[in-house]
């Protein structure tokens, strides 16, 4: 394993998550071996860049033969962290929050929703599956009664960065942001933002280069 101190790329993140997701193919097809070459293939990169990827972390496969699936599964899932569980707060009970509450990726990784908070007095007091959803006004005590690790935020972009400085004042150390705003937190603060706007804008952008002129 790489030193702590030593910094993997986003971008590796992303295809060691990619391979992950390929070798769960692979193993639900019965495959016991993957090469290099088809990891590469269905994870959308190189057999070189696999290779480069997997061996700043050890040495996982056999020359000639590959990587033995079920146990590099376990590998990859002990490097993102998938061993353990996440305990997750969700800001935002619309219908992107209640979509991200049922989504089964989220129980099968092991991120577990255990606060849901809204302003909503409609909302506030229902409860999702085994949680009760909590007024925003709630937020600081309830985060830390329930040792909240992630924050998940799909608020409108104007409450989006108050609230994120509240959850950060609160001690969660990472969020999730879909709120159309850009949060300026703490550098210890890991944020990734989901910009689903964004992405439609570049796969418009994409088409409208792809068609004929």
């Amino acid at each position: 394993m790489p030193s702590p101190d030593r910094k993997i790329s986003e971008s590796t993140v992303r295809r060691l998550s990619a391979y992950l997701r390929s070798l769960e193919a692979l193993e639900a097809s019965g495959a016991e071996m993957a090469s290099s070459g088809e990891l590469a293939r269905r994870a959308g990169t190189t057999a070189p860049q696999v290779r480069k990827d997997l061996s700043t972390f050890g040495s996982f496969g056999k020359r000639g033969l590959g990587y033995p699936v079920v146990p590099l599964i376990g590998s990859l899932e002990a490097i993102l962290g998938l061993t353990r569980e996440w305990r997750v707060a969700l800001l935002g009970a619309g219908r992107v929050g209640a979509a991200l509450h049922t989504y089964p990726f989220f129980r099968e990784r092991g991120f577990r929703i255990v606060a849901i908070f809204d302003n909503d007095p409609e909302k506030v007091g229902l409860r999702w599956d085994d949680t009760t959803i909590r007024h925003i006004d709630e937020l600081e005590s309830v985060l830390a009664g329930e040792a909240v690790e992630i924050a998940i935020l799909t608020v409108p972009a104007a409450p989006a960065p108050a609230l994120a400085d509240r959850v950060v004042r609160a001690g969660v150390g990472a969020i999730l942001n879909f709120a159309p705003a850009r949060l300026e937190l703490p550098p210890h603060v890991v944020v990734n933002e989901v910009n689903l706007a964004m992405e439609l804008e570049l796969l418009s952008f994409a088409l409208t280069r792809s068609e004929p002129r």
